[in-house]
């Protein structure tokens, strides 16, 4: 087996730059046409390429896919209540990667706050654009990143001045329309830019959902920068259709001082990838990447992580849950990175999966890879299926066997969802969780 499928969408790229939105910013367009051209050269990783051994490409290379064009009618009350976060604050949706003015309520910012759709950031805010689109993962080699920023249309610009804080949480809403009949189905490529300045702080979360029964591709790049002593929680729900595919990257760098808060539930798609990454690159950095996997029937569901310990004096904690059914399929992928000079760092990983049937299957591959000799780092990787002594003490009290299963698969995600410090911010997931469970027994 050769180490790359073909791009989708590459040949095309001559073809579709001048239809892309703000094809005519000349320094866009140099850094479109730069990873279109990386992206046309390294094609797609097949399993073959170690980080991508236990997910597979082929059926998303053979998928023919076309860029979104029309809006097509939606209305987030057509979508199940289960489907999105249930959040309060200011938001921001998008319909197959193109901005709903018409579903976003964005209010009164606090001083300090910018927060517009990439659209219009290129407008009346190019100067936070041109000097940090791309800056975060221009070292970074991923063929996504490279789709990303050739194909992007729109997006969110969130930048915090010193001290600024976003007064309500940002919810960006993404919902991908399956197209109907003969259409291609769509691929789109959302992109988040958050800059936040000194001791600024600001939470958002991220619901992506879908419509209808046909195949598409979210594709979502984020770029996180946090300066010195800034906070950012930055919670994720990867509720896309069940023949949807959802590829997403986040890469966050922090200053000294700063704080990465992080949690992503999965539980739709036909075949989902959740890559986060964060760099601790000032001392006292703190960074906290936590989730939970749910999947039915041949879910694919891929939960890929890593921490770069730079400098000294940084902690960093994981907690990830799976819970798979049917022939579902998990993948864990976590890895600490420690260099030479990182001493003192306080490091842990933990990835647990439960598997509630034979035909259920999960892949755990925790890493710790240390070059300093004064540190706190542990990893470890449990599967296992419910326990039956359990089982029959809830029975023996008078709880029928599926509520009692149930209960035990809640108590089992509860512990990831636990490592959500914003008691808030942990209701909407529990909720889904508990939905999840009800779906499962309907």
């Amino acid at each position: 087996m050769e180490r790359s499928y073909p791009a989708v969408l590459a040949d095309r790229y001559a073809e579709l730059a001048p239809t892309l939105a703000h094809h005519s910013v000349g320094w866009l367009n140099r850094l479109r046409e730069e990873s279109a051209a990386r992206y046309r050269s390294a094609g797609l990783p097949t399993p073959r390429v170690e980080a991508w051994r236990f997910t597979n490409l082929k059926d998303l290379v053979a998928t023919d896919f076309a860029l979104a064009q029309a809006l097509p009618p939606v209305a987030l009350d057509s979508l199940p209540r289960s489907s999105l976060l249930a959040v309060n604050g200011h938001v921001l949706a998008f319909v197959n990667g193109k901005l709903r003015a018409d579903l976003s309520t964005l209010d009164d910012l606090p001083a300090g706050v910018t927060l517009l759709p990439l659209s219009e950031a290129l407008r009346r805010e190019e100067g936070i654009l041109s000097a940090h689109l791309g800056r975060v993962v221009e070292t970074v080699e991923n063929p996504f990143i490279d789709l990303n920023t050739a194909l992007m249309e729109d997006g969110i610009v969130l930048s915090l001045a010193e001290g600024a804080v976003l007064d309500k949480p940002l919810h960006i809403v993404s919902i991908g329309v399956s197209t109907q009949g003969g259409d291609k189905p769509v691929a789109f490529f959302p992109r988040l830019l958050a800059v936040l300045g000194k001791n600024a702080r600001a939470t958002i979360f991220e619901s992506h959902a879908g419509i209808g029964d046909g195949a598409y591709l979210s594709a979502m790049l984020s770029e996180i920068r946090l300066e010195e002593g800034a906070h950012l929680e930055h919670y994720q729900l990867q509720n896309e259709g069940r023949a949807a595919f959802h590829i997403a990257n986040a890469y966050a760098q922090l200053a000294a001082g700063a704080v990465y808060d992080h949690f992503a539930l999965q539980i739709g798609s036909r075949l989902s990838r959740n890559e986060v990454h964060a760099a601790l690159l000032g001392e006292g950095a703190r960074c906290h990447m936590n989730g939970a996997y749910l999947g039915l029937d041949k879910q694919h569901l891929d939960s890929t992580t890593f921490i770069d310990h730079a400098v000294p004096g940084c902690s960093s904690r994981e907690v990830y849950k799976g819970v798979l059914d049917g022939q579902a399929h998990g993948v864990f992928q976590g890895k600490i990175l420690v260099r030479r000079d990182a001493q003192q760092t306080d490091g842990h990983q933990l990835n647990r999966a439960l598997l509630l049937s034979r035909g259920a299957e999960v892949n755990a591959k925790p890493e710790l890879e240390i070059y300093a000799d004064d540190v706190k780092c542990s990893h470890g990787a449990t599967v296992g299926e419910l326990d039956e002594t359990q089982l029959f003490y809830l029975q023996a009290r008078g709880i029928d066997r599926d509520s009692a299963r149930a209960l035990l698969i809640e108590a089992y995600v509860q512990e990831a969802l636990d490592e959500i410090g914003n008691a808030e911010a942990r209701l909407p997931f529990q909720r889904l969780v508990g939905g999840w469970l009800k779906s499962r027994k309907d």
